[in-house]
This record gives C-alpha cells, sequence and structure tokens, in this order.
C-alpha cells in the first residue's frame, strides 16, 4: 500500500488556522482599543474549545469584546445578564402553558438563552448560586437537560463570562466547581493615556466601527480538530503535570507558599486546559510540536482560577498570582532524553 505523506496537508492546516485566528483578530481590533492579551486568551480559548472567565471593574469592554467577536465569527450571539432573582428556567428554558388556534391549550417547550453559539454570561457573579448551578452540564457536556427533554449545544459553543471583583454587594461568588469549567481566567485592566485617545475617537466619532465577518462556525470547527491533532511530546505532558501537581499542597513538586498559603489546587482539567491552550500557542508560533514555553507562557490564565488559598497566604498578602510565579519559577523542566 502507497503511504501518503500527511506533512504538506499538516501545514497547509496548520497555516489556515494561524490566517484565520489573524483575520478575527484584526476584525475585533478595529472596535476594541488595546487589551491584546485579552483579545488573544479568548480567540485562543474558542479555538481550544473552552469557556473563558473575564474579570475587571465596568467600562471595560468586556460585552463589547465579546459581540465584536461574534459578529467577526458570524455566529449566533446571545446575552444573559444576571441578576440576583434570576432563576435556572430563564437561562435553559421551560415548559409553557400556550393557547392553540382552537382555543384549546397545550404544554411547548420555550429554551433559554444558553442556546446559542457564543454565550455572553453578564456579571455572573450577581446570580444566585442556584441559578449558576445552571450552567455547570452545559459547559461541561455541551447540552441542558430540562425534566425529560435533553438539547445539545450548537457547534462550536463558548460561554464567555464576565464578573466585577470589586462590587461585593449583591455578588455570589463562583463555586469551585464551576470555575474548574472555565478553561482561562483572562484579568482586563486599565488602557494607556495613548488607548484613551483611540477610544473616545473610536466610540464617540459620527462614523460606526463595522466589523466583517471573517469564517463561520463548519470553518471553526475544523480549526478546532486542526488544534487537537498538534502532537505533545513526553516532555511537554510531563511539565504540565508538574505544574499542576505543584498547585497541590503537600506534592513532590510544591513549593512551600504553596504548601502552606494554598487550600485547594488545580484538578485534572487544569492539565487539559494547559495542553489545549500550548496547541494553540504553538500553531500561532509556526510550530508543529507543544513545548514547554507553550505551557509556561498560558499558565497563569489556565492555573489562577483553579487556586484556592488560604487564610494564611491572604494574611501575608501572598496572593494567587505570586504562587504561580513561584511555581513557575520553582519547578524544573523534565530533562529530554538523550
Amino acid at each position: 500500500m502507497q503511504m501518503i505523506d500527511q506533512a504538506p496537508l499538516a501545514r497547509e492546516r496548520a497555516e489556515a488556522f494561524r490566517t484565520t485566528f489573524r483575520a478575527i483578530r484584526d476584525q475585533v481590533r478595529r472596535m476594541m482599543v488595546g487589551q491584546e492579551d485579552v483579545i488573544d486568551g479568548v480567540l485562543t480559548a474558542l479555538m481550544a474549545g473552552g469557556h473563558v472567565l473575564l474579570e475587571g471593574v465596568p467600562g471595560l469592554g468586556k460585552t463589547m469584546l465579546v459581540n465584536s467577536i461574534s459578529r467577526a465569527v458570524a455566529l449566533p450571539f446571545s446575552r444573559i445578564q444576571f441578576t440576583p432573582d434570576m432563576m435556572p428556567a430563564d437561562i435553559i428554558g421551560t415548559t409553557m402553558l400556550t393557547e392553540t388556534d382552537g382555543g384549546g391549550h397545550e404544554l411547548t417547550f420555550e429554551q433559554g438563552p444558553i442556546v446559542a453559539n457564543l454565550v455572553l454570561a453578564d456579571e455572573i457573579n450577581r446570580a444566585t448560586p442556584k441559578t449558576q448551578s445552571a450552567l455547570l452540564e452545559v459547559m461541561q457536556e455541551r447540552q441542558v437537560t430540562v425534566g425529560r427533554r435533553t438539547i445539545r449545544m450548537p457547534e462550536p459553543f463558548c460561554v464567555m463570562a464576565t464578573q466585577n471583583p470589586v462590587d461585593q454587594e449583591g455578588t455570589y461568588p463562583l463555586p469551585e466547581a464551576q470555575l474548574d469549567r472555565f478553561l482561562f481566567k483572562l484579568l482586563v485592566g486599565y488602557p494607556t493615556e495613548a488607548e484613551y485617545h483611540a477610544i473616545i475617537d473610536r466610540t464617540t466619532g459620527g462614523d460606526p466601527v463595522a466589523i466583517d465577518p471573517v469564517t463561520d462556525a463548519a470553518a471553526l470547527c475544523a480549526l478546532r480538530d486542526v488544534v487537537r491533532q498538534v502532537p505533545v511530546p513526553q516532555v511537554a505532558k510531563s511539565y504540565a503535570i508538574r505544574l499542576v501537581m505543584a498547585t497541590q499542597p503537600g506534592s513532590a513538586y510544591a513549593p512551600e507558599s504553596v504548601t502552606h498559603g494554598v487550600a485547594l489546587g488545580a484538578s485534572p482539567r487544569g492539565v487539559q486546559g494547559l495542553i489545549l491552550a500550548a496547541k494553540v500557542q504553538c500553531l500561532l508560533d509556526n510550530r508543529f510540536a507543544v513545548s514547554c514555553d507553550d505551557i509556561a507562557a498560558i499558565a497563569r490564565p489556565v492555573l489562577r482560577h483553579r487556586v484556592l488559598v488560604n487564610y494564611q497566604a491572604m494574611a501575608r498578602g501572598d496572593g494567587t498570582e505570586q504562587l504561580i510565579d513561584d511555581i513557575l519559577r520553582t519547578v524544573s523542566r523534565p530533562v529530554i532524553p538523550a
């Protein structure tokens, strides 16, 4: 049987991945000013098939970012504004009694706004834990169950949630089980002085900013397959595992700051997140195998929401970012066998 060389096909698909990623990013930049790392992080999660938690004070463009991406990728977009009085049925849908043409009544199911390709869960920490838990199944299984009815989410599917880290009144911290479902937690910071000028020009002028669609659902699903096919050497796998184990108090790789300052470390989903996000990093860097550098580059957004510090660390002023820095500094990279 004649063997077919797969290398040219792999290079062609990798180049298509980079071209599409850059095209989406360029369209989003027409609206968004600055926030380069946040834009790349959200697009990385979209390509890797993960969900994103965006944390920042109001007015920094988190909602605009998600809306811009939905327009650039031509995907149905649903925005859910979370409030304390919202119920799970407001998200996933419910059975309603409706009147028929003949004057009778029948039960019909009205699906909720969660059924969309891109879902913006705005101010997710304003909803009660009961309502937040309605997202657990749909984020993990890509389906929602209402009674005996199961609805599959359209592919590609991605939840992009926002939360305000400052306002504590009327908010409910996300439980660890739900935080673990997010691939990334991205921190949205303030613009620079020069970026403020650009924001004013784009948002207060007379000409609206146009964002053109550059891809579609089928193409994005194909690009997700490209990501999955990127090989991961044993060295990179071992390094990702060591980083996650280093977040767990008392493990062989945990530094002293983690052992004495962490109440809960990352789960195996943390390893999965590191590998998937590193595959995207690898493709964007025009390489065809994941390296330890790729793992280290995305460690912070993958791990920062999976590490729960204890009161001792809080008293010392040690936050999650400092602990992850300690892990990256102290965990040794596996040696490549001779």
